[in-house]
């Protein structure tokens, strides 16, 4: 019953995020929104990313959950929590209170845990008879965070701020140019 309570727990907080980026449900930004943070933090085809972003938590929320092809859902979880510390929390140290990488890395721990434990007696893995501790769970774990890693990878710096704290603009997009007047 204790790994239920962990999957139901975990899965529906990390379906709900999926949903606020998805959906604009509970107080998220929905796709175009999250777009433009993701945009912001030097993503490349944020909006394409947003989706995808969105569809893994979710997806890989609702299979934690109801304990369906987990490894699966800890791989669609640990690449967007990788990128999730990384991107917007490492800066600000480990903890929480200051905005630091506790809270993904606590998602991503207790995803990688049940992947490697298994869902347990109340699952769907286990009523069906899957067994995909061992080999799928190591897949499943090293993918995710090769995901996770090749996203990171190919992300752009974010602009910096000028002097006066606006964002540096592309010379095409600066009244007076060619460009602009189009």
């Amino acid at each position: 019953m204790g790994l239920l309570v962990v999957r139901v727990v975990v899965g529906a907080l990390i379906a709900g995020h999926g949903l606020q980026k998805v959906a604009g449900w509970f107080g998220g930004p929905g796709v175009n929104g999250h777009a433009e943070a993701l945009r912001s933090l030097g993503y490349r085809r944020p909006r394409t990313l947003s989706w995808v972003h969105g569809v893994a938590e979710t997806a890989g929320g609702v299979l934690l959950a109801v304990g369906l092809l987990t490894p699966l859902a800890a791989a669609a979880i640990l690449a967007v929590m990788l990128n999730a510390a990384v991107v917007v929390h490492a800066r600000n140290g480990l903890w929480v209170q200051q905005g630091g990488y506790e809270y993904p890395l606590v998602l991503a721990a207790l995803s990688a845990g049940i992947a490697l434990t298994g869902p347990g007696a109340f699952a769907l893995d286990a009523i069906t008879g899957w067994d995909l501790t061992g080999v799928w769970a190591a897949a499943g774990i090293i993918g995710g965070l090769a995901v996770g890693a090749a996203v990171l990878a190919v992300r752009q710096q974010p602009q910096p701020a000028d002097q006066h704290g606006s964002e540096r603009q592309d010379p095409s997009e600066r009244p007076g140019t060619p460009a602009h007047a189009a």
